[in-house]
């Protein structure tokens, strides 16, 4: 099967752009639809080591929200994946309702390299492939949209990168002893993945094998089985029926609908700001210049990817939290902060209102949960802040539970901070004109119209009480440990530099200190 494969296939640099501007913006609206349809989305990489899985995941995820999706990595099992049935540390990864659960590596890695390495009989082989059909198929039923991807190099392609990779001083660290193991084992590899990908290549859950020799057709190879996949899964679940292609891309460049009716405005008096505030500080006039901002942007996402390589090889784990004002540009700077990341290696996690378990707790139980490990970046998309906001504004939480929330934050943040972590926590700040330019533009653009929900404009007739609960959070949990950096946002384009250049301070500062992660 793979031996039949063409290498040579290549695309050139004008329409490699024109299909991933076309399939992007399809994938962006199918993952719209996912999310509204609960349609979970599994995509599993597998192939060589150096055929691109890093590249192929990081390319398909500038596409989506990054609310929307997590990338597991699964290397060898740990104790208590070792003490589980074979099946257990995959299928409590497995994506819910809605989301996109992106594997690099999965079953198949395990098992094939169990067979390489000689430690299961022939029968044995086949029962494991075959369990992994069941799995499979169980999934699909079930209305999960599978994607398996092989990449495919040539053995000499794989030396050539192996060896690139030992001469980089940002990836040095990616070559080990087992990688070479594995290349000297190409040709017996290509034969067990022959005989792998022809007995698990079903219906339900058909592999997609790519010749991926040349980045720009990778790339656009694994966008195309991904959209594909999706929409075929989606077709199959109510709901209106989907666009097109054709009908995607007119969305995107139709002008806006100025004939619309407009919502009335919710806020209704002026809002004042405590005068000598961190808030009544900031200058909201500032700006940058399009040409300013995309040569700077660039600059800080290039450098930011290097430092992501570096908090791994040292094993420094980066906590950012964003929180702000409806509207205010935080889903637009994640996007831009972790476009150029490794996907393998960050996480952005969006919090919303607890379940039922998470209330059970201690409200702070859930946030330890997600706490990255040491080498990880965590991005929050609003975070435990929410006590001191939300649930006091909205009085879900008792005045004596969020005043003492102010210390119990202040704690949990110096216990991450202490263990060796980077702590870079951002409100991102407008006025209420500008939110209400904002939504109104929102109301009358066709793509953009899911944005604005009603919970917006009931959250915008508090300003005040909002304004009031911001200017007590950043002076009571701005600590040495754990400052705020208030980030004027009116100006999109200052607001996501801004961001970006105080994480690459903080973690290049955290680096040059040399201060290491406690270990217990």
């Amino acid at each position: 099967m793979l031996e039949s494969l063409n290498l040579n296939v290549s695309l050139d640099k004008k329409k490699y752009k024109d299909r991933m501007n076309t399939l992007g913006l399809e994938l962006e609206y199918l993952q719209r639809e996912a999310r509204t349809r609960m349609v979970p989305v599994l995509l599993l990489f597998e192939g060589w080591d150096a055929s691109g899985k890093g590249d192929s995941i990081a390319s398909l995820v500038q596409y989506l929200d990054p609310r929307g999706f997590k990338v597991e990595v699964f290397g060898s099992p740990s104790e208590a994946e070792r003490l589980r049935p074979f099946p257990w540390r995959f299928s409590v990864k497995l994506p819910a309702r809605g989301r996109f659960g992106i594997f690099n590596f999965s079953w198949y890695n395990i098992l094939l390299q169990r067979r390489l390495a000689g430690r299961v009989s022939n029968d044995a082989w086949y029962a494991d492939l075959q369990h992994a059909n069941d799995l499979e198929r169980q999934l699909a039923d079930d209305g999960t949209a599978i994607v398996k991807i092989w990449l495919h190099i040539s053995k000499k392609v794989q030396a050539e990168r192996l060896k690139e990779w030992e001469g980089d001083e940002a990836q040095h660290w990616r070559v080990g002893k087992s990688n070479w193991d594995r290349h000297e084992q190409y040709d017996q590899g290509l034969r067990l993945a022959d005989e792998m990908l022809g007995r698990t290549h079903t219906p339900y859950a058909p592999w997609t094998m790519i010749a991926a020799e040349d980045d720009r057709y990778r790339r656009v190879a694994v966008m195309q089985a991904t959209v594909a996949a999706v929409r075929s899964a989606l077709e199959h679940r109510e709901g209106p029926e989907l666009l097109s292609t054709n009908e995607i891309l007119a969305l995107v460049e139709a002008p806006p609908e100025k004939q619309m009716k407009e919502q009335a405005d919710s806020l209704k008096k002026e809002v004042i700001t405590p005068p000598g505030s961190m808030l009544a500080r900031v200058d909201l006039t500032l700006e940058l210049s399009r040409k300013e901002y995309e040569q700077r942007l660039e600059d800080l996402q290039d450098q930011l990817r290097v430092l992501q390589f570096r908090c791994y090889a040292q094993r420094r784990a980066v906590v950012l939290v964003m929180e702000g004002w409806d509207a205010a540009g935080k889903g637009g700077a994640i996007k831009r902060l972790t476009v150029k990341l490794d996907p393998r290696g960050y996480e952005v996690i969006p919090i919303s209102a607890p379940t039922d378990d998470e209330k059970a707790h201690h409200y702070l139980w859930r946030f330890w949960q997600q706490v990255p490990k040491d080498g990880h970046l965590a991005v929050y998309d609003r975070s435990w802040y929410g006590r001191l906001l939300v649930e006091r504004v909205e009085k879900y939480a008792l005045p004596e539970q969020w005043r003492r929330a102010f210390h119990e934050i202040n704690d949990f943040e110096r216990a991450i901070a202490d263990h060796g972590t980077v702590l870079c926590k951002f409100w991102l700040q407008i006025s209420p004109e500008e939110q209400l330019r904002r939504f109104r533009g929102r109301e009358v653009t066709p793509r953009k119209m899911f944005k604005l929900t009603d919970e917006d404009w009931r959250n915008r007739a508090k300003w005040q009480e909002y304004t009031d609960a911001v200017v007590d959070m950043l002076e009571q949990t701005s600590t040495p440990w754990g400052p705020w950096t208030v980030v004027e946002a009116n100006d999109k384009l200052w607001a996501r530099v801004k961001v970006l250049e105080t994480v690459t301070k903080a973690i290049e500062a955290s680096l040059a200190a040399g201060k290491k992660s406690k270990q217990v």
